[in-house]
């Protein structure tokens, strides 16, 4: 392999993982996973100057977008779609966008990376303007895709955040907030989606659940404004109502029943006793 390659394309540190024990390829995954959070950690500088610009543009009534393709762009939906029934956001808060349409979620649509006009197109069908802020994630830091809609961004004045797993990328020169994860050589050489996907979900999960604490969806440590999806969920915020108030299970149950949420549920009974 040439020299010059890219941190994420460099050959792994194992060799010979067909001829491996099913132990010693877990034991082999589990090292290199162990990295990855202290990488993130010496990239915590660069992670917050971000936030604070996207806490800014929210509460300006901006979005935040993420864009990607492959590994990449499916970790940005997934990221994107818990924010509301997490944090009780709107669905279009926080959106994930991934080259060749929600279709490449499942099944990967050939060359939708390469067009380095599309992802303008997609942000475009959401009327991307000034307020929003739009974070690119690259493993490699040089998707087409992903770079081209960044740059019509800057030229259109909208806030750009980057994560990428190799240093000095392309992407990360085009982003005004650039993270760069470089967990080096995967255990299977090239395969990103392991910890360089692994690497920028940890940022993202910094990402998302700072600003929605920041916004003021969290009190104290708990998710008062989640949505009440399932059977699970609705036990959870009754106890938290009983934790924050006098009052027995069913009353709690009934009072989250009729106003929707923790936070409303009690400050409903504050507002009245």
């Amino acid at each position: 392999m040439k020299k010059d390659n890219p941190d994420t394309e460099k050959e792994s540190h194992y060799s010979n993982l067909d001829q491996m024990s099913t132990e010693e390829i877990l034991k082999g995954i589990n090292a290199e996973d162990k990295k990855v959070a202290n990488v993130v950690e010496q990239q915590i500088p660069k992670i917050e100057p971000l936030i604070h610009a996207i806490v800014r543009q929210l509460k300006l009534g901006g979005r935040l977008f993420y864009i990607g393709a492959g590994t990449s762009g499916r970790i940005g939906v997934l990221d994107a779609s818990e924010c509301p029934p997490t944090f009780g956001v709107p669905f279009d808060l926080v959106i994930g966008i991934i080259a060749g349409g929600d279709t490449a979620i499942r099944k990967a649509v050939e060359f939708a990376e390469d067009d380095k006009e599309q992802a303008w197109k997609d942000l475009q069908q959401w009327n991307i303007n000034e307020k929003d802020v739009v974070v690119g994630i690259a493993a490699s830091g040089t998707t087409p895709y992903v770079i081209g809609g960044l740059e019509k961004c800057n030229q259109n004045n909208i806030s750009t955040g980057s994560i990428s797993c190799n240093a000095e990328s392309p992407l990360s020169k085009t982003a005004k907030f650039p993270i760069d994860v470089v967990v080096g050589p995967e255990f299977v050489t090239g395969s990103s989606r392991m910890k360089a996907g692994t690497a920028q979900k940890l940022v993202l999960n910094m990402i998302s659940t700072a600003t929605m604490i920041q916004l003021g969806k969290v009190k104290g440590n708990k998710m008062v404004d989640m949505q009440l999806s399932n059977t699970k969920l609705i036990d959870r915020g009754t106890r938290m109502i009983m934790e924050e108030i006098p009052v027995s299970y069913e009353e709690a149950n009934q009072l989250l029943t009729a106003h929707g949420s923790v936070r409303n549920a009690v400050d409903y009974y504050n507002s009245n006793n």
